[in-house]
């Protein structure tokens, strides 16, 4: 089983008040490939991290640094305040998956979230959360988001191709009233000794 953990910021957060957009695995199970997902209404750090740090600080102790991959992040602060203190941010391009969000405190440990991507639709992302958090999960964030790409490559054709059947009279048009049965035709020629 999934938790989801809501998030309203107050007011003194440097953030709008719409909830938090984050999903963990459920507290006590084995550690997986990634603790749960996060989806950021935007790519600014400085904007999105304070209210995600705010609403970890309390169930896994005070986050004191995150690291994330510059591929999608436009503008990485080096230090960002949330709640009465400062975390530290860092970078790496080659060690950190470009769609996790490793968080850091001291004292407790490390977690790796899924990013998923701001301009995500809703069921894709309520999909990747999900599968983000489960903890039997095995794949890693980059895969999790290859096989939601292959997804919607592949709805879209169907879409595509249910388009198509429907402009050419398929799924609205109505059958004709009377149908005779289709006939076949076989030509035979007369004398011939092979088959064709």
């Amino acid at each position: 089983m999934t938790t989801t953990t809501p998030y309203t910021p107050t007011a003194e957060d440097r953030t709008s008040s719409v909830p938090l957009r984050l999903m963990l695995a459920p507290a006590g199970t084995a550690p997986a490939l990634l603790d749960g997902a996060w989806w950021p209404r935007s790519r600014d750090l400085t904007a999105e991290l304070p209210a995600l740090t705010a609403a970890l600080d309390p169930l896994w102790g005070r986050i004191t640094h995150v690291t994330v991959n510059p591929t999608f992040w436009p503008v990485i602060p080096r230090k960002v305040p949330v709640d009465g203190h400062v975390v530290g941010v860092g970078w790496f391009t080659a060690e950190q998956d470009p769609h996790k969000l490793l968080l850091l405190s001291y004292s407790v440990g490390r977690w790796d979230l899924l990013v998923i991507p701001p301009e995500t639709s809703p069921a894709t992302a309520a999909r990747l959360m999900t599968e983000a958090a489960d903890p039997l999960g095995t794949l890693t964030a980059s895969a999790l988001m290859d096989e939601a790409e292959q997804r919607r490559i592949v709805e879209e054709k169907e879409l595509s191709l249910l388009s198509v059947w429907d402009s050419e009279g398929g799924h609205g048009a109505s059958l004709p009233t009377s149908r005779s049965p289709a006939r076949a035709v076989i030509a035979q020629a007369s004398g011939a000794t092979e088959a064709i």
